[in-house]
């Protein structure tokens, strides 16, 4: 999609242009960081001259925004296609999601990492705008992910005893670790590892 606009973008109207950049934005700021670098890249893959992104946002700090609340909204979305799927066990759903996660990291070759939370890394201590907003997205993944955990609880794959906040945010907290360790070890060993020790120690049926 992206590809087919970079195609003819002079053409575009300006809020085509903005669309394109933000799409763009989500693509390469997830192996980029948000610096004059990142963002330079971002203008050049969409074919936009430089002297022109402030035609198109007020500043940086609304670029990065925005390409957040796209990113989040789209990821929002497969979260809950794997996570609301009743077809599916609610813990195999959970397994599903993170183990089409470990596919999408090896096909990129383990360079590119979640957007939110490399932006996270890099933004959260510089810019507290930049902080609310992307621990806003992680708490509304989190809320998706409660309420995965309560369906495991009703059917009895967990216990009644489950904190499913604590293992919400444990879940996503360790697996936003194993992606950076992927990326790092340029391996999918550290994600493997993490499925694995999930479901083998933490997400398993109460005893009888």
């Amino acid at each position: 999609m992206v590809r087919n606009l970079l195609d003819d973008w002079s053409n575009m109207t300006r809020t085509e242009t903005k669309k394109l950049l933000i799409q763009v934005g989500t693509e390469v700021l997830g192996s980029h960081s948000f610096n004059p670098t990142g963002l330079n890249t971002v203008l050049k893959t969409a074919g936009v001259p430089k002297g022109s992104f402030y035609y198109y946002f007020a500043s940086k700090e609304d670029f990065g925004l925005a390409v957040i609340d796209e990113f989040a909204l789209d990821y929002a979305e497969k979260i809950d296609a794997f996570l609301s799927n009743e077809n599916v066990q609610p813990l195999q759903r959970i397994r599903d999601y993170l183990e089409n996660g470990l596919d999408t990291i090896r096909e990129g070759k383990c360079k590119r990492g979640c957007l939110i939370g490399t932006l996270g890394q890099e933004l959260s201590s510089q810019n507290e705008t930049f902080r609310l907003r992307l621990d806003q997205v992680f708490e509304g993944w989190k809320q998706q992910f409660i309420v995965c955990l309560q369906a495991a609880i009703d059917c009895g794959e967990l216990s009644r005893n489950t904190n499913t906040e604590q293992f919400a945010e444990f879940l996503l907290s360790g697996w936003q670790g194993a992606v950076l360790r992927a990326k790092m070890h340029s391996s999918t060993a550290p994600l493997q590892a993490f499925i694995d020790t999930l479901f083998q120690h933490v997400l398993t049926k109460p005893q009888n």
